[in-house]
């Protein structure tokens, strides 16, 4: 669990102080605190605060907290608010200490918790506005450095030509369709070099401030071969694209050489033991990153128009926006159809109930109007909540979160008491593997994986055991 900044520590003691809380409670007042910031990290909380409590209490009543503590952590959040919003008195005004019961603490299904990082906007990816309408304003960089906030990158800083650059960043990004990770990336590769420059003027960026920042990264700060070609790629597209300078041919920067990476496989009894601690919908999403070897993004931006049962086909919208068919596999068939019958019965609720629809991406629903509405265009795994669209009274259904998923998938594989790192990619990998183990000619996986080179797909040929004539063995066991 993360410190808490000490500075938010000394405002939340004083409105503790103010409001005559004994001794011992400001202890419990301050692990519910920290509670309280662990979840929003977790789970990325509306910018309104009566709802953000709300939900950090019915967290609470599902880790089987007591009415009494669930009180006293509402009002200690409630302090927290107002240490944030106000300056303290040095004279402490006369407040009872004992905590409120909050009629926030209803028993209403938790609504559904986006920011602007998750909420898709009519171009497919959220804009500096809607972010930063979006944020909570208590979201801060804690000592350490790590963020609650992953798109504080696109927030405004006391530099305005680097806000400019940012947004030519943005703007870049949005024209190339790139995703909408890659601009989250590419952002904070630029916040980070701009604090390096001490806030140096763009316009008076050279080559030799790459060079400078490159070999930092990779002398100072011994990152990862990946991490420093992430920096150097994003740097790249920043003097290209953005700034429109020389990037120079930097071969004299210290580059750490690139590791030879073997995914990680599992056996099918391996598989099977995962799949048989998720729940629903969780099974039936890891079923199809490993029956038809999906990204985890790809299986959960499906749609109901992506399955063609009649022909056993599933259409996949993959990286790069290029489009491939896959197999469904036959097992799960029956299970498909009864998600499409759930789905169904979720849409026509929601059109009862006069919802907007779904999510489009970038100007779909310019185009056709209707479509949001539409049956062929629901998500075929679609969030239980309801997302309100900042700026207007409209509310429309999300597809399932990929952090759930992958939190549902990190407790079935402690369950199952694998000794194998399990995350969903490794469920692709698997499907490759097993494939080429089937005797699977590789330029039909790599068709089926949608890699652009083959070469991306030869590394599965040394995840699978030598099957020659004379099985290599060690001159140890001769």
């Amino acid at each position: 669990m993360l410190p808490i900044p000490e500075n938010i520590t000394a405002r939340f003691n004083r409105v503790l102080e103010q409001r005559a809380i004994n001794e011992p409670s400001r202890v419990y007042y301050g692990k519910w605190l920290r509670y309280f910031l662990d979840f929003c990290e977790k789970y990325p909380p509306p910018a309104d605060k009566s709802e953000q409590v709300r939900l950090f209490i019915e967290k609470l009543k599902s880790k089987k907290q007591s009415p009494q503590q669930c009180a006293q952590a509402a009002h200690a959040v409630s302090l927290f608010f107002e240490s944030q919003r106000t300056k303290t008195s040095p004279h402490p005004a006369p407040v009872t200490a004992e905590p409120p019961r909050p009629a926030r603490l209803s028993k209403s299904p938790p609504k559904e918790r986006k920011t602007g990082r998750n909420v898709p906007t009519s171009s497919g990816l959220a804009t500096m506005s809607t972010v930063q309408a979006a944020e909570p304003s208590f979201l801060y960089r804690s000592p350490g450095g790590k963020r609650f906030n992953e798109w504080r990158c696109l927030k405004k800083t006391k530099s305005p030509a680097w806000d400019e650059v940012i947004e030519k960043l943005d703007a870049e990004i949005k024209i190339r369709h790139y995703s909408r990770k890659t601009l989250r990336t590419y952002a904070n590769w630029a916040r980070k070099f701009q604090r390096f420059l001490l806030n140096k003027p763009p316009e008076e960026l050279s080559s030799l401030d790459v060079k400078e920042y490159l070999t930092h990264l990779a002398v100072k700060c011994s990152v990862a071969s990946s991490t420093q070609n992430q920096a150097f790629n994003a740097l790249l597209f920043l003097f290209r694209h953005v700034l429109n300078k020389d990037f120079g041919d930097q071969r004299d920067v210290p580059r750490a050489k690139k590791s030879k990476y073997i995914p990680v496989v599992l056996s099918r009894p391996e598989v099977d033991a995962i799949l048989s601690h998720l729940e629903y919908p969780f099974d039936l999403v890891v079923s199809l990153l490993y029956g038809c070897g999906l990204r985890l993004f790809e299986s959960l931006n499906l749609r109901v128009q992506n399955f063609n049962f009649e022909d056993g086909i599933l259409t996949v919208h993959g990286k790069g926006d290029k489009d491939r068919t896959v197999p469904l596999p036959q097992k799960l068939i029956p299970r498909l159809k009864t998600q499409l019958e759930k789905v169904s019965e979720l849409h026509n609720k929601d059109l009862a109930a006069g919802y907007a629809g779904v999510f489009l991406v970038d100007s779909l629903e310019k185009k056709y109007p209707a479509a949001a509405k539409e049956f062929i265009w629901q998500w075929f795994f679609p969030q239980k909540g309801l997302t309100p669209v900042p700026g207007t009274k409209e509310r429309r259904r999300y597809h399932l979160h990929e952090s759930r998923v992958q939190a549902a998938l990190k407790k079935a594989a402690r369950q199952a008491k694998l000794t194998k790192r399990v995350r969903s990619h490794t469920f692709r990998h698997s499907f490759a593997t097993h494939l080429l183990q089937a005797n699977y000619d590789i330029r039909t996986i790599q068709t089926m994986l949608g890699h652009a080179d083959v070469r991306t797909t030869m590394i599965y040929t040394h995840c699978i055991p030598s099957k020659t004539a004379k099985e290599a063995k060690s001159p140890l066991d001769f």
